[in-house]
């Protein structure tokens, strides 16, 4: 099973920029790394995702001010978020999908706060 472990939330000003970071074990290489969020009363929903080898994608709400990028040789992706509003408000989770079954393993989370 790989071990996800983010870090890197918090409370920042509309505006303001913070970044998370998520490191697994093993080769993230091969994983498909994606970002989630949720916020109170919501869906998780995804925010990016980064496929082995494949373009990363965004969604729409997020294009333009997040950037996700990986370290392989730290097995560490990071998001990168900018301009950031109340509405991403949300507990933030790293997803790594591996292996032929397509398994997930999720981080614990992590509080970002928008507000002034």
């Amino acid at each position: 099973q790989v071990q996800v472990v983010e870090s890197g939330g918090g409370l920042v000003q509309p505006g303001g920029s913070l970044r998370l970071s998520c490191t697994a074990s093993g080769n993230i290489f091969v994983y498909t790394m994606a970002w989630y969020r949720q916020a109170p009363g919501k869906q998780r929903e995804v925010v990016t995702t980064s496929p082995s080898g494949a373009t990363t994608t965004y969604a729409e709400s997020v294009k333009g001010r997040f950037t996700m990028s990986r370290d392989n040789a730290k097995n560490t992706v990071y998001l990168q978020m900018n301009s950031l509003k109340p509405e991403d408000t949300a507990v933030y989770y790293c997803n790594v999908r591996y292996g032929r079954n397509l398994i997930d393993a999720w981080g614990q989370g992590t509080q970002v706060t928008v507000s002034s």
